[in-house]
């Protein structure tokens, strides 16, 4: 019997790249591709006989952990699969309170995901060894890590200033003359922003830096 699946991601890039390691099988049939949260809500309430989804975590309008907690309410039935580049434990935690039944990387060979669907369609939970890892610590530690969230971010005041212009929009030389820094100081303070913040790239960092009222 086949497994009907539906693929969920702002880039239509990596979802061809999923959907090409999804051709290997005969038993694997994609029925269908979001670009996020919203467009699979819809696409679920137009048909909504999915065996799995394959979820993108970060994506404009609503993201993938949003979407896993609404689509989990409507249809518990959908097992959802999260894939995605990041593996930081926010994520991971989130995305298994929202109701995630699996978490794995984008780089998963097809075999391993292949086995993935096939695991978690059986009851089981599809999890890269590195996530597995974590979450066993999340779990150990839920308090630790839900102060932890909170404790770390702790930006400088020179930071917050760079996130502020950042989220004007202007590029790192604009940012040097507006707060008299070197280019290369500006790159550094931003780095240092997205590690304390755990995030990847610009829109992530004002994202978060406003939903924890830094700016």
């Amino acid at each position: 019997m086949s497994v009907r699946i539906a693929i969920v991601d702002d880039n239509v890039f990596l979802q061809k790249a999923v959907a090409e390691k999804l051709s290997f099988f005969d038993d694997l049939v994609l029925k269908f591709t979001a670009i996020d949260g919203n467009e699979i809500q819809h696409k679920l309430e137009q048909n909504k006989n999915i065996d799995l989804i394959l979820m993108d975590i970060e994506m404009p309008n609503c993201n993938g952990i949003e979407a896993t907690q609404i689509i989990k309410t409507k249809y518990p039935q959908i097992k959802i699969i999260m894939l995605t580049v990041f593996d930081n434990d926010e994520n991971i935690f989130n995305a298994i309170k929202a109701g995630a039944d699996g978490y794995l990387l984008k780089e998963v060979n097809p075999k391993e995901l292949h086995q993935g669907i096939i695991e978690t369609l059986n009851g089981g939970a599809a999890m890269n060894p590195s996530i597995a890892l974590k979450t066993l610590k999340l779990l150990r530690n839920p308090i630790d890590f839900e102060q932890k969230c909170d404790d770390e971010i702790k930006l400088t005041a020179r930071e917050i200033e760079v996130l502020e212009q950042l989220s004007k929009g202007l590029n790192y030389n604009i940012i040097s003359d507006n707060l008299f820094l070197s280019p290369s100081t500006v790159r550094k303070h931003i780095e240092n922003i997205y590690t304390k913040l755990q995030v990847h790239n610009k829109l992530e960092a004002i994202q978060k830096a406003k939903s924890n009222n830094l700016i």
